[in-house]
């Protein structure tokens, strides 16, 4: 990627990398190209595809850190304190549902799967900002992956439209916290982007198209663009900008017909 802003010095964790088809791939990708030390946390089970990846770095730190299991989190900050030491952004890139709960009715979901898909999506947010806080630099940024979903009834995005209205919430009670130390908190509201948690929804072929012919810029965006925004936030062009939901959705969201 071209270097478009200068990021040399700075420092990013970024969470939720799982293929090359990740958005939270191409931010990393974005971060390390325009000078930017990277920190990779991953499940276990994507280790496979997140160590070739992480070749493509500049001396990256990685971890195992899973967002159920408070002593992995807890011990993936012990090695960024070690390793990495303190750091100017993260980047949350996580969430999950159970397939079954990603088509048909949304009040099919059982207690189980609301609070597995609430607890991975939303609750992993602040949970992270808590165990990771004390490494964060002032002006630091906090950046999070959210959709249209969250505010809008997206057929088939079910439980996650909910966990993701909860995490756009969190962003701003986030911001509030943390405001006191100059470190700002944004997400970022994408339009649909085929990665493998998309790949999960069904019928998600058909929203790509909807979402093209509805745009007022009549396409569809990549992981590039959703990088690109990034970019802007983890830069200290967005220092006056928290607790905002940005829209990169090829103007989708605002066309009411």
């Amino acid at each position: 990627m071209k270097r478009t802003l200068d990021l040399t010095g700075k420092k990013a964790v970024v969470f939720g990398v799982a293929t090359d088809a990740s958005i939270g791939w191409h931010i990393a990708k974005a971060l390390n190209d325009n000078g930017c030390r990277i920190a990779l946390g991953y499940q276990d089970r994507v280790e496979q595809f997140v160590l070739p990846l992480a070749k493509q770095l500049n001396k990256p730190v990685l971890a195992k850190c899973d967002m159920m299991d408070d002593f992995l989190i807890e011990r993936f900050f012990e090695t960024i304190e070690k390793e990495f030491g303190k750091f100017d952004i993260l980047v949350h890139s996580v969430a999950f549902a159970k397939k079954d709960f990603l088509q048909g009715k949304f009040y099919d979901v059982d207690r189980k799967g609301f609070n597995t898909a609430m607890e991975v999506s939303a609750f992993s947010l602040p949970n992270l900002v808590k165990a990771g806080g004390r490494l964060m630099n002032e002006n630091a940024s906090v950046i999070s992956m959210t959709y249209l979903g969250s505010v809008m009834a997206v057929q088939n995005y079910n439980v996650m439209g909910v966990c993701k209205a909860a995490l756009e919430s969190a962003t701003r009670y986030l911001a509030m916290d943390l405001g006191e130390k100059g470190i700002r908190v944004n997400a970022i509201s994408a339009g649909p982007i085929k990665t493998l948690a998309a790949s999960g929804i069904a019928g998600f072929d058909s929203i790509l198209s909807h979402a093209e012919k509805k745009a007022l810029l009549k396409r569809n965006i990549d992981a590039d663009d959703v990088a690109n925004l990034a970019l802007f936030l983890a830069s200290d062009l967005s220092r006056n900008i928290t607790g905002q939901v940005i829209y990169v959705d090829a103007g989708y969201s605002v066309n009411g017909m």
